[in-house]
């Protein structure tokens, strides 16, 4: 068969076969690495109830399989397969519409989908009418992500030359990051990014996946090392926006009424608002008050919290006196606080409410502390500081070894705990440190922690301003770390009034 002959369709099936067999006979992890491209598209989209999915290009249905379970059943979800024999795969839930497409639209004809993911399908010879076709099945505001293969990656690269060389040619003609994104822009997409992703790739062993698990997202952040990386992903929106949904995701009876949110706001005027708006709409049940604490803020951002508080009684500022500082503030924040549950957050996560959803699942599991985890397999990371990463991921290296406890990132301030965990925390830290106070007492005094992954877009201009510079408020985090080991080990220092659970029983 000559590839270059099909027709689109043919090429789609073409396309759909390959990546198939190449799971099934070549990947030892396609059901981990389907799972983890189905929570970074929900991360991406931060998808809400009732928006629907199509994939493009099922084959026998492990990404849908995966993409049902993660949207916990709660959106219409379409797959289509360009397969000949059109035949629904037994892995596909039965509650996801199944169509199989001989034909471009064909069934598909005069149908929208809020999102739209695809695996390994953008060939140069077909990719402007494949997007075209896109364009026109995505509603309004609708998103695209797309997970291609990535040309650059030296390992593809070796594999393909030596198919030429046994006669087994690779048929696909695969594109760049940059002539994706030229592509994709050219059809009339917006808010575009194509970003290097996944390092698990062949040859893997057993110790391997384990490695480059934990390293595969460090390397997707390294300048230069991450054009090596074994897919492109790729997301974009149809304009315009899409109208902004009004959804409870409050299923939890037990958390209702129960939850006081404390938020750090420097220069957060852009961000107060919409953050507080979406706090009432997606987890209005949950709520039992909003605290902003501004912390001495040189913009609005005062004027707008006071605002805020004048229109709706729930929102309680607290106004600060200088001296500045994220951990005097949310100290304030925690010591106003009145709510069996306190979330703190920062001012800027409007974009990942969707998210905190998980957080409170984990409580009603029974957690005491439950802390959103930037550097989880299955969150997204994009743009983030790379010198950040290495800082993170080695005090964090360290922190294991120094508690004996394995974790992945309890410095983050998106952390959901009970009061009397809040009651017991000994806060000493005047910056972004105290995240790792936050973070580390709860663990050694022994309280049930839980990582949720969660998302983390780098700032944007319309996204505030952030104060944290690594080299000032790197030394704190090696303090609290410090004093911690010395509580432990002498019972003495700053956190000796520090008690486990087993010396004196917190009431629940």
């Amino acid at each position: 068969m000559n590839p270059a002959a099909l027709s689109t369709p043919e090429m789609l099936a073409l396309r759909e076969s390959h990546r198939e067999h190449y799971w099934r006979t070549r990947d030892p992890i396609c059901d981990d690495r389907s799972l983890w491209r189905a929570q970074t598209f929900r991360h991406f989209v931060h998808l809400m109830p009732g928006q629907s999915i199509l994939e493009l290009g099922c084959g026998q249905g492990l990404f849908t399989r995966q993409l049902f379970a993660v949207s916990r059943g709660e959106n219409p979800i379409t797959v289509v397969t360009f397969a000949s024999d059109g035949v629904r795969p037994s892995e596909v839930p039965k509650e996801v519409d199944f169509v199989a497409v001989s034909s471009l639209p064909g069934k598909l004809a005069g149908r929208q989908f809020d999102f739209i993911v695809a695996m390994d399908l953008l060939d140069r010879r077909s990719c402007a009418e494949i997007l075209t076709l896109v364009y026109e099945l995505l509603a309004p505001g609708g998103h695209v992500v797309f997970y291609e293969s990535n040309p650059c990656n030296v390992v593809l690269r070796l594999r393909r030359w030596a198919g030429r060389l046994l006669g087994n040619r690779d048929p696909r003609w695969l594109l760049s990051r940059s002539e994706l994104y030229e592509l994709i822009s050219e059809i009339g997409f917006i808010r575009i990014s194509a970003v290097f992703n996944d390092f698990v790739y062949r040859p893997l062993t057993r110790s391997m996946v384990w490695l480059l698990r934990n390293l595969s997202i460090l390397l997707e952040n390294a300048p230069g090392i991450r054009t090596l990386a074994g897919s492109i992903v790729v997301h974009a929106q149809k304009p315009p926006a899409i109208p902004h949904l009004r959804v409870s995701l409050c299923e939890h009876k037990g958390l209702r009424s129960s939850v006081s949110v404390v938020i750090p706001c420097y220069n957060e005027e852009m961000n107060i608002g919409p953050l507080v708006t979406g706090l009432r709409e997606l987890f209005g049940e949950y709520l039992y008050e909003i605290i902003p604490v501004d912390d001495n803020s040189t913009d609005a951002t005062r004027e707008v919290i006071q605002s805020l508080a004048a229109a709706d009684p729930m929102v309680k500022p607290v106004l600060r006196d200088p001296p500045n500082g994220v951990g005097r503030a949310l100290a304030d924040g925690y010591r106003a606080a009145t709510g069996r549950w306190i979330l703190s957050m920062d001012c800027d996560f409007q974009h990942l409410l969707p998210e905190v959803r998980d957080l409170f699942d984990a409580a009603a599991e029974g957690y005491d502390v439950v802390v959103g985890s930037r550097f989880s397999r299955h969150s997204v990371l994009l743009n983030y500081p790379f010198q950040k990463i290495v800082a993170n991921r080695g005090f964090h290296l360290l922190a294991r070894l120094v508690l004996l406890r394995r974790f992945r990132d309890l410095t983050n301030n998106l952390k959901l705990m009970r009061r009397e965990v809040v009651d017991r925390l000994q806060l000493t830290q005047p910056g972004f440190a105290v995240n790792a106070e936050t973070g580390f007492q709860p663990l050694w005094m022994g309280y049930r922690i839980k990582e949720i992954p969660i998302s983390w877009i780098n700032r944007t201009p319309g996204m505030g301003t952030s104060s944290f510079r690594l080299a000032r408020v790197g030394g704190g985090y090696w303090r609290v770390l410090f004093r911690l080991w010395l509580r432990a080990v002498f019972g003495i220092g700053p956190y000796r009034s520090l008690e486990r659970l087993g010396a004196h029983p917190a009431p629940r």
